[in-house]
């Protein structure tokens, strides 16, 4: 469930120094946000930004980026940010839609969906992030063999992801219907909230690693 919207988070939004303001600006050069060529990693639906913050503070020579729509959610992240400054990562409040229009091909090393909104009515499958429509959009600015992990506890929106890699140009590297009762995937699984929150709950939580054929 999304948080209600909060007055003022858009304005607060606009005025914070971690957050690209005119993401189309940077398009072939989102190198130069971070002042070194370091591989530029992206998180859509960053949420509340637990998950990246978590993988910055571990990968210092990679560069990170989230990717959320809401204001409200993304505020969350900021104050988060303001207690741990970190350098390696910015967010964006943008609709992943439009992705395209802010990197150029082959900038982004790899690309994180974790616990993406399910849309559940068949009339949305499109709307799904794992869908083929939004892999087509992946495959446009990763490199050759980058990858895409995803992570859910929702198994009818997992079987779909699977069968949507085969309308995509990636290939499947490794999935699982139950991440943490794999002792080796889970030595480098970093949670986010959902995730500790469903898993404690005893839900499995599902996730694939695909890569982008050369």
């Amino acid at each position: 469930m999304r948080l209600k919207n909060i007055p003022g988070s858009r304005e607060v939004i606009a005025e914070n120094e971690y957050v690209i303001h005119d993401e189309t600006a940077h398009k072939g050069n989102w190198s130069g946000i971070f002042k070194n060529n370091g591989p530029i990693r992206l998180e859509i639906g960053a949420g509340k930004g637990r998950f990246l913050m978590d993988l910055a503070a571990r990968d210092t020579d990679i560069n990170f980026l989230g990717i959320e729509k809401y204001s409200s959610v993304l505020l969350r992240a900021l104050q988060k940010m303001e207690e741990q400054p970190l350098d390696n990562l910015r967010f964006i409040r943008m609709d992943a839609e439009y992705i395209c229009d802010s990197f150029a091909p082959g900038e982004i090393d790899r690309i994180y969906l974790n616990f993406s909104d399910p849309w559940p009515k068949d009339r949305h499958a499109k709307r799904r992030l794992p869908s083929r429509q939004f892999l087509a959009r992946y495959a446009q600015i990763l490199k050759p063999g980058g990858l895409v992990e995803f992570k859910t506890d929702n198994r009818d929106l997992f079987d779909f992801a699977l069968e949507e890699i085969k309308e995509s140009s990636f290939e499947l590297l490794l999935s699982t219907f139950d991440l943490h009762a794999d002792a080796e995937l889970m030595k480098d699984n970093i949670m986010t909230e959902y995730e500790e929150r469903f898993s404690s709950m005893g839900n499995p939580i599902c996730k694939y690693v695909i890569r982008l054929r050369a």
